[in-house]
């Protein structure tokens, strides 16, 4: 094949980008990566960008940490990987253990997959057959909330609230219950009433919690989001917690659902679990439900799945230095000052811009809200492109500018961030 032309052409000419429409990728002047140092990513021409999406939300303490390298390639002096299916492998139950150690969950148990979306399409089928493992029948629905986005295979989409043009999907999609997203006032009253109303049916209840990522950034109160899953363990209804984006720090705490008392049955985690190093995700299950898959071998008792790259050693070998490195550096303590000075920023710079409906942030993840006076602008788009242009990548979801510093962000930096946004909304918006 041949090599000459631009990146970008023979990116076209081969590479189907996710979320893309290729017949105008080239056009909208992506950067094309070669390398990348600390939190900034460095192009084929030598261009710095400060990473301020964490890479879509997966890179925690930065690109190119020396400790998660050394411990890939020590890794790598023993094997890359094995199956998971009926054996195991030294790293990955290390780092099973030290997982289980300080997850929300009571007895825990890991299944790993490769994304998000496995963890949770995981989470469903677990929550299903539980139900039926005990005699239970007909407990087969689930409760998700307006505004959710749970990954995109078929069970993840239909958790999901839809949007991001998977409409076309409807027709694959099984029916949920629905009740109203972060963005109602009253969303945890009408949650409470639509559990009540379906409890007898529903195998589990699905939430990310403290704050819905993709669906726009939109943050509820710990306590509300806490009282749902206390109502859910007196429903006698499975809790299953989406911390595929909130997990490991993002939100403050190493998981949000912390911050909210819960306990979940089923908790999915993903993105940030290698540090952005390698893809890994896992669902932790709780005692109660892992013990009801147990029985007779190959009985119908067992759980018939699982994928071939589930418990990757090279992936669980730096995922275990990451957790052990989110406490050695207390990056905790970071994401809490660079969270304030993050949302002090934004309110000083455009929160009263006219331009600006709304800011939201919890912990490291925050949503700027823009104001188009009509539809079709597209200025969610627009606005990253200038702040691209000014060396700082960011990502839109519709008209939400996303950002998601990395955890080890410094002070200098969120200022940039804030800095070049408020220079790109002035550009676009004015």
């Amino acid at each position: 094949m041949s090599t000459g032309g631009s990146w970008v052409d023979r990116d076209a000419a081969v590479v189907w980008h996710g979320f893309t429409q290729m017949a105008s990728w080239a056009d909208n002047a992506p950067i094309v990566v070669e390398r990348a140092e600390g939190r900034e990513l460095i192009d084929v021409n030598g261009r710095r960008y400060l990473d301020a999406i964490s890479s879509l939300w997966v890179t925690t303490l930065g690109h190119h940490v020396p400790e998660l390298d050394a411990a890939l390639t020590a890794q790598l002096d023993r094997v890359a990987h094995t199956t998971m299916l009926g054996n195991g492998n030294r790293a990955t139950i290390e780092f099973a253990e030290a997982l289980a150690a300080v997850v929300p969950v009571d007895a825990p148990h890991v299944l790993f997959a490769s994304d998000g979306a496995a963890a949770v399409e995981q989470a469903l089928k677990i929550a299903f057959q539980f139900w039926v493992n005990q005699g239970e029948r007909g407990r087969d629905g689930y409760l998700a909330l307006g505004g959710a986005y749970h990954g995109d295979t078929v069970g993840s989409l239909s958790v999901g609230a839809g949007g991001f043009g998977t409409d076309l999907f409807d027709p694959l999609r099984f029916p949920v219950v629905r009740a109203p997203g972060y963005d109602q006032p009253d969303w945890l009253d009408r949650a409470l009433v639509v559990l009540k109303e379906h409890a007898d049916h529903l195998a589990a209840v699905v939430v990310e919690p403290l704050v819905q990522g993709a669906g726009g950034i939109h943050v509820a109160e710990a306590d509300h989001v806490g009282a749902l899953g206390a109502a859910c363990a007196d429903a006698g209804v499975l809790l299953i917690c989406d911390e595929v984006a909130t997990g490991f720090g993002r939100t403050g705490s190493r998981f949000a659902s912390e911050q909210c008392g819960l306990r979940p049955d089923l908790l999915c985690l993903g993105k940030g679990i290698t540090g952005g190093y390698l893809p890994m995700s896992a669902t932790v299950a709780s005692g109660r439900v892992y013990d009801a898959f147990l029985g007779p071998d190959l009985s119908n008792r067992t759980l018939y799945h699982g994928h071939s790259y589930g418990g990757n050693a090279l992936a669980a070998a730096v995922a275990l230095r990451h957790l052990q490195l989110l406490d050695e550096w207390d990056v905790m303590a970071n994401v809490a000052a660079r969270s304030s000075q993050l949302r002090a920023a934004l309110d000083a710079r455009i929160g009263g811009h006219p331009a600006v409906r709304d800011v939201r942030v919890r912990g490291l993840m925050g949503g700027v809200e823009l104001a188009p006076p009509i539809d079709g602008l597209r200025w969610g788009r627009r606005v990253c492109a200038a702040a691209v242009s000014r060396g700082v990548l960011l990502r839109p979801l519709g008209d939400v500018v996303v950002l998601m510093p990395m955890l080890t962000s410094t002070a200098e930096e969120i200022d940039r961030i804030v800095g070049v946004l408020a220079a790109a909304i002035d550009e676009v918006c004015e």
